[in-house]
């Protein structure tokens, strides 16, 4: 049995943002759906260097700093 062809970005997710791809897996292994969901923070902050986030209603706040790091406050 021959291993699953992985659909390249261009195949797959070509109308999406370059920094929003996510490629899914062709095959039904578990271990390839487990693949982590890059996105780049520029790509969410497009109007600064803060977004709000809501999750089972509450609200965060992920800013970045001067210093590039991150900061995730309630």
């Amino acid at each position: 049995m021959s291993d699953p062809k992985l659909p390249t970005p261009d195949e797959e997710t070509a109308d999406k943002p370059a920094e929003t791809r996510v490629v899914e897996p062709a095959g039904e292994s578990a271990s390839l759906r487990n693949i982590p969901k890059i996105i780049r923070f520029e790509s969410l902050a497009r109007c600064g260097d803060e977004i709000w986030i809501e999750n089972e209603g509450q609200i965060y706040r992920l800013r970045k700093t001067r210093q590039g790091k991150l900061i995730l406050t309630k």
